[in-house]
């Protein structure tokens, strides 16, 4: 006697239809995977001793660097996702890669660098610099991003969902608060927050303040406990949500993996105000405006994280039922 169906083997005919707003969330899936694999040649470069503790010019000119030289990385993920999920508008995908994080942060740069000048602050970048940053954006990183993303577009390969998608969507059940997105987020990224939550402070002390760190190899297993931890909770908490028939995965899964940043982010209020001793308005808008930027990227890449880890479980579980 076959088992009857039950839960998440309700939804096969839906759990493999396309997110809405697919252009941007394939453009945030692929800036978070350039965004992950930049961390992972930084730490290479601090593991193997390029990194001097007391210059911390070196890091900032590596990020700049290996964040434009990855571009291609991000241009080709997103225009193949897109593509795979029958997107037609593929120029449009790569022009919103092309600006969906460095956008944000340009804008906030600007902001900042205005406020130093006005200030009259040494914080402030000459000129030149920021002709040289933009000269590197646009000759190297946009065209970087527009040859990945045409790669992607030519690449032939399939979605490949194991399960055919119905016609019409299927009517999703009502559910209690506690399995809405918000307070799902926030189990999500309480348990990766805690998991690091010791080594932002020295993180915080050594970029904002005089302290110098140099335990790269401590701060890179933290790292790996993080992606890890990422991983299993937005699975577990994807298989809850599928579990209820509930088949809007997709962005659900990123978000929850990205939701560690809004702790992150709450930890720089209490940073601030408790650990810093910053004060007055240039200061303020300096601390949050950057740790903003750097808080988005940190949704990106760890959003990225939590949606392929789901994808790959969604997959396997449902090549696992017979579908017909």
């Amino acid at each position: 006697m076959e088992e009857e169906e039950s839960g998440w083997k309700y939804i096969h005919g839906d759990v493999f239809r396309f997110p809405p707003n697919k252009s941007i969330f394939c453009a945030f899936v692929g800036t978070g995977s350039q965004i992950f694999c930049l961390s992972l040649f930084i730490f290479a470069l601090a593991l193997v001793g390029v990194f001097y503790p007391y210059n911390r010019g070196a890091l900032f000119t590596a990020l700049i660097v290996l964040y434009a030289l990855t571009a291609c990385i991000a241009g080709y993920i997103a225009t193949s996702y897109y593509v795979q999920m029958e997107g037609q508008n593929w120029v449009q995908n790569i022009l919103v890669t092309c600006f969906c994080y460095c956008g944000p942060f340009f804008g906030m740069f600007a902001f900042l660098n205005t406020v130093a000048i006005f200030y009259r602050s040494t914080a402030a970048l000459p000129f030149g610099t920021i002709v040289i940053i933009l000269i590197i954006w646009g000759l190297v990183t946009i065209p970087l991003t527009v040859f990945g993303g045409i790669a992607g577009k030519n690449n032939k390969a399939d979605f490949a969902a194991p399960c055919r998608t119905n016609k019409y969507p299927r009517e999703i059940p009502e559910l209690p608060w506690y399995r809405t997105a918000f307070p799902q987020m926030l189990m999500a990224g309480f348990l990766p927050f805690s998991a690091i939550y010791v080594e932002l402070y020295y993180i915080f002390a050594s970029v904002w303040g005089h302290k110098v760190y140099i335990i790269w190899s401590i701060l890179f297993i933290v790292y790996i406990i993080l992606i890890i931890v990422t991983a299993f909770i937005t699975v577990a908490l994807t298989y809850f949500q599928l579990a209820v028939e509930d088949h809007r995965w997709w962005w659900r899964s990123f978000l929850c993996g990205g939701s560690t940043a809004l702790f992150v982010y709450g930890y720089c209020f209490y940073y601030f105000y408790a650990r810093s001793g910053m004060s007055g308005f240039m200061q303020t808008s300096f601390f949050f405006g950057y740790n903003l930027v750097v808080c988005f990227g940190f949704f990106l890449m760890l959003g990225t994280v939590g949606w392929r880890a789901s994808l790959m479980f969604v997959r396997r579980i449902y090549q696992a039922i017979k579908c017909e």
